[in-house]
C-alpha cells in the first residue's frame, strides 16, 4: 500500500495572513504594536534629515506633474529616474489628491512602512517555525544585533537607523520582502513531493505563483538594491525546500520569474535592466565595506543558533539564504559593484533570526541553550547602550547621556521665498541634501541619476565650484548663472555673499544666508552679516 498523501487545506480570508485563528492576542501581536507605537513617537519626533529631502523632492516632482515628472533635483527631464517607481507614483497621487507636500508624506509614510515591516517578519518568521515568542526575538536582535559602531543608512534597520530612514522606500521594500518570503516558504513547503498540489483554486494555485512574482517585480522597482537582497533570498528558500524538481514545480516557479520580469520591464517611467550595468552609486557605498565588521559583528552570535539549523538539515532555508546572500555581498566587493553591501541587512537577518527560532524553544534548556541565552541578551545590552538607546529615550529623561539622533535643521524660512523649480546654488552639505524636498532644484544634483549623464552631473558640479570659489569674478559668476538658470544662493555663514547678489533672508540657528541673484529688493531686516 502506498504512504498516505497529506492535503493541505486552503486557508482564505483574513486567516490566511495569520496562518491560524483570527483575533488571539499573540506575545508578537502585543508586543508588536508596542514597539510601532514607540517606534513611531520615536520616528515622529526627530526632524526628517539626510536622504528624506531626496524623496521629499520626488514626490514633490510628482505632484507637479504625475505623468511626466522632472528630475528629482535638478532643472532637467526625470525620465529613466529609479526613483519613479510605481510606490512613488502613489505618494505622488496621495501628495496631489490631499495637498500634503513631499516632506509630510514621507514623515506619514513612516508608520505605515513599519505595519508591513512587523507583519512581514510576524509572517516570515511562522513559514520557519509555530513557537508564539519567535517573532518576538526576531524583531529585538533584527533591530539590536549590529555593531558597535553607529551607522544611518537606508536599509540598515537597526534601531537608531529606524529613527532617519522608516520614511525611506527602502524600508516599504524590505517590509514587502519579508512577505514575499514568507509566501514563497509557503509555496515552496506545498510543493514538496508528500504534499499534493491543491489547484488553482486553492493557496498554492497558478494565480498564487503569479501574485508571488508580480509582489517580487514591485519591489524591484520600489528600490532596486533592496530587490537584490529579496531575489537571492526567494533562490535559497525554492532551493532549500526543493527534494527533487518535478515539471508542475518548476512551470509554476517559472510562471512567477516571468511575471516578475513582465511587471518590472513593463513599466514606463524607468528602464530597470539599465540598472544591471549602472557604476554611479558604487563609488559611496565602498565605506560600507570597509566599516562592514564594526556595524554587524553583534549579529554574529547567531551563529551558534545557525550551525545547529545546518547540522540539523542541510537543506534549511535560513542557513541556505546566509550562503547565498554572502555571495552576493562577495560578489559586491570583488567586482566593483560596492552599491551590494546594502544587501548587508540580508545577510544578517538568518543569523537574527535563527538565534530568535533557537531561544523560543520551550524550557527547560539544555546548557548550550542556556549559554546562548545569555550571549545573546549581553549582545543586546551591548546594542543597545553603545549605539541605540538614544533612539528611543529623548534627552530630557536620559540619565546616562546616550548618543542622540541626528537633528538637521529646517529650512523652511528658505523656501517660502524660493518659488517651486528654481535653482539654487548651495556650499552647505544639510541644504544641498534638504532643499529640493521643497521644490527647488540645485543647479548640480548632489547624487547620481541615470536620468542625468555622470558627466554631465560632474561638470554641473565643477561650475558651481567654480562659481563657489573665492577667487571668482562677477563676469563668470554671471556666465554660471545665466547658463544654469540659477535664482538664488543658499550660502552658509562661512561663504561671502557676492556683491551682486541681494540678501533676502537668514537663518538665526544655523546662520544661513539666501541671496537672490540678479535684480534689485530688500534686504531682510537683520539679515546683514
Amino acid at each position: 500500500m502506498s504512504a498516505p498523501v497529506l492535503v493541505r487545506r486552503a486557508v482564505r480570508g483574513a486567516t490566511a495572513l495569520r496562518g491560524g485563528r483570527v483575533g488571539r492576542l499573540t506575545p508578537y501581536r502585543f508586543y508588536g504594536a508596542l514597539f510601532w507605537l514607540v517606534m513611531t513617537l520615536a520616528y515622529w519626533r526627530i526632524p526628517l534629515c539626510c536622504d528624506a529631502g531626496q524623496h521629499a523632492a520626488v514626490v514633490e516632482r510628482l505632484k507637479a506633474d504625475l505623468l511626466h515628472p522632472a528630475h528629482s533635483m535638478a532643472d532637467l527631464p526625470g525620465e529613466g529616474s529609479p526613483y519613479y517607481g510605481p510606490y512613488a507614483v502613489a505618494q505622488g497621487v496621495l501628495a496631489r489628491l490631499t495637498g500634503l507636500s513631499g516632506w509630510e508624506v514621507v514623515k506619514l509614510a513612516g508608520p505605515v512602512h513599519l505595519v508591513v515591516l512587523l507583519t512581514g517578519i510576524g509572517r516570515f518568521v511562522r513559514t520557519l517555525t509555530p513557537r508564539p515568542w519567535a517573532p518576538v526575538w526576531a524583531l529585538l536582535f533584527m533591530t539590536l544585533l549590529w555593531g558597535s559602531t553607529r551607522i544611518l543608512w537606508s536599509g540598515y534597520l537597526g534601531l537608531m537607523s529606524m529613527t532617519t530612514n522608516l520614511g525611506y522606500p527602502s524600508t516599504m521594500a524590505i517590509g514587502l520582502t519579508f512577505w514575499a518570503w514568507a509566501l514563497t516558504g509557503s509555496r515552496a513547503r506545498d510543493d514538496a513531493p508528500a504534499v499534493r498540489f491543491v489547484g488553482p483554486s486553492g493557496l498554492g494555485g497558478w494565480w498564487g505563483y503569479a501574485g508571488i512574482g508580480a509582489l517580487y517585480g514591485l519591489i524591484l522597482l520600489t528600490h532596486p538594491v533592496t530587490a537584490a537582497s529579496a531575489l537571492t533570498g526567494a533562490a535559497a528558500i525554492v532551493a532549500a525546500r526543493q527534494r527533487g524538481w518535478r515539471r508542475p514545480v518548476v512551470a509554476r516557479w517559472t510562471l512567477a520569474g516571468a511575471v516578475c520580469t513582465v511587471v518590472a520591464v513593463a513599466w514606463p517611467y524607468y528602464d530597470v535592466l539599465t540598472l544591471v550595468s549602472d557604476t554611479g552609486m558604487d563609488a559611496m557605498h565602498r565605506q560600507l565595506y570597509e566599516r562592514m565588521l564594526g556595524n554587524s559583528w553583534l549579529a554574529l552570535l547567531g551563529l551558534p543558533a545557525l550551525w545547529a539549523r545546518a547540522r540539523r538539515s542541510a537543506r534549511d532555508p535560513l542557513v541556505w539564504m546566509f550562503l547565498l546572500e554572502c555571495l552576493l555581498v562577495a560578489y559586491g566587493w570583488a567586482s566593483g559593484h560596492y552599491t551590494y553591501a546594502r544587501a548587508l541587512w540580508a545577510v544578517l537577518v538568518p543569523l537574527q533570526f535563527a538565534l530568535a527560532v533557537e531561544l523560543a524553544a520551550p524550557r527547560p534548556w539544555r546548557r548550550a541553550r542556556r549559554v546562548l541565552g545569555w550571549v545573546a541578551a549581553a549582545g543586546v545590552c551591548a546594542g543597545f547602550v553603545t549605539v541605540h538607546a538614544g533612539a528611543v529615550v529623548p534627552r530630557s529623561v536620559d540619565p546616562v547621556g546616550f548618543a542622540q539622533p541626528t537633528r538637521w535643521p529646517s529650512y523652511d524660512w528658505a523656501a517660502r521665498h524660493i518659488g517651486p523649480g528654481e535653482v539654487v546654488i548651495t556650499d552647505g552639505y544639510l541644504a544641498s541634501h534638504a532643499i529640493a524636498g521643497y521644490g527647488p532644484n540645485l543647479a548640480a544634483p548632489i547624487w547620481p541619476d541615470p536620468a542625468l549623464d555622470e558627466r554631465e552631473r560632474k561638470r554641473r558640479a565643477a561650475d558651481v565650484r567654480a562659481y563657489l570659489a573665492p577667487g571668482s569674478t562677477r563676469a563668470e559668476r554671471s556666465a554660471v548663472v545665466r547658463r544654469y538658470h540659477v535664482r538664488w544662493l543658499l550660502l552658509t555663514r562661512w561663504h561671502p555673499v557676492p556683491e551682486e547678489a541681494v540678501v533676502v533672508a537668514w537663518s538665526s540657528r544655523t546662520g544661513e544666508v539666501l541671496a537672490r541673484v540678479g535684480g534689485r529688493g530688500p534686504v531682510a531686516s537683520g539679515a546683514t552679516r
